[in-house]
């Protein structure tokens, strides 16, 4: 009897191998701007096979904010995570799309030289951001002019690319304060950097993490930016919920000490999405924020800038589908159980 059973679950994971293993899967590419946390979803979506259960070979590429978006409008990535610098494409009347968010609030901090005591004392000096329009930049212009202050006029912005080349720029004395984000946050702490803002303090809203699509995409292949978000959003969950299996995941990936990573994910997890989604107050709020500092001729609606229709689809999906799911967990039970 038992050998029946064994031969039924030997036979069915040969049908449903033989299925996978008959369509190949499709490489998909995404620009992201770093390999932290902030990219969590994607990074833990591919370690645990998510991507790879929808038929996708997913490849993160790292680019700088604005280089990423001008691949993802050139079509040379199919998708991109630099929120901000897609929010300010989409202004300036790019046909881009938000069809995922990680995270709700900034991670970023600004940090200076020891002798800078606070925001005003910015004027006059040379500040470091990853790219002009970029997530940090915004911020960091809307905080100095909440001081009084105009970024470009009576500070310095220089765009310097990637985190950790802003991190290198203040530390080495090439700029005078920077907009910095995890890990290097830890580094220039301990290096006597002082601490200016944390925005995760803030009351901005800052989508991170996101994926951004061009609406050719949306329109000839959506079911690729289904399957695409589907395992994102997969990914997402299990991040938020298995801070044991995520930390392993951040260190593959950052090199990082296992103490930074865990203090990392502490620091952002209350931050997290729980679906990939953000309410319709929050798309407005985000909008808002970018206007004041970019204040563009024309402003779409928040309706044309979010598309959270795949994730939201992929939560009714999981609902409707919970015996199902059930159904494979005791399949998989089984199979653990059998002395194969």
């Amino acid at each position: 009897m038992r050998e029946k059973s064994r031969l039924k679950i030997f036979a069915c994971l040969l049908t449903i191998g033989g299925l996978f293993a008959g369509a190949e899967a499709r490489t998909v590419h995404i620009a992201v701007p770093t390999l932290s946390m902030v990219v969590i979803a994607f990074t833990a979506a591919k370690e645990k096979g998510y991507y790879r259960d929808e038929g996708l070979d997913v490849d993160l590429v790292v680019m700088r904010d604005t280089l990423g978006i001008s691949a993802l409008i050139g079509g040379n990535v199919d998708f991109a995570s630099m929120s901000g610098a897609g929010l300010t494409a989409i202004l300036g009347g790019a046909p881009l799309r938000f069809a995922f968010s990680s995270f709700y609030r900034p991670m970023f901090w600004i940090y200076a030289k020891p002798e800078i005591q606070d925001i005003k004392a910015l004027k006059g000096r040379k500040i470091g951001v990853t790219g002009l329009g970029s997530g940090p930049d915004n911020l960091l212009r809307e905080t100095l002019k909440r001081n009084g202050l105009e970024g470009g006029r009576d500070a310095v912005i220089l765009a310097l690319g990637l985190p950790s080349t802003v991190a290198a720029a203040l530390r080495t004395g090439t700029v005078d304060a920077g907009t910095i984000s995890p890990p290097f946050n830890f580094a220039v702490k301990e290096a006597g950097f002082r601490e200016l803002v944390s925005f995760l303090k803030e009351d901005f809203v800052e989508l991170q993490g996101s994926i951004l699509v061009h609406e050719r995409l949306l329109q000839s292949d959506p079911a690729l930016v289904e399957k695409f978000a589907r395992g994102t959003v997969k990914g997402l969950r299990y991040a938020r919920e298995n801070k044991a299996g995520t930390i392993p995941i951040l260190l593959r990936y950052m090199k990082i000490k296992e103490d930074l990573a865990g203090q990392y994910y502490d620091q952002v997890r209350p931050i997290m999405t729980t679906d990939g989604t953000v309410s319709a107050d929050m798309q407005k709020k985000y909008l808002d924020q970018a206007l004041k500092v970019l204040s563009p001729k024309e402003s779409p609606s928040a309706e044309k800038i979010f598309n959270y229709f795949f994730g939201a689809q992929d939560q009714c999906r999981a609902r409707r589908r919970g015996v199902e799911t059930g159904e494979v967990r005791e399949l998989r039970l089984s199979i653990d159980k059998l002395e194969l």
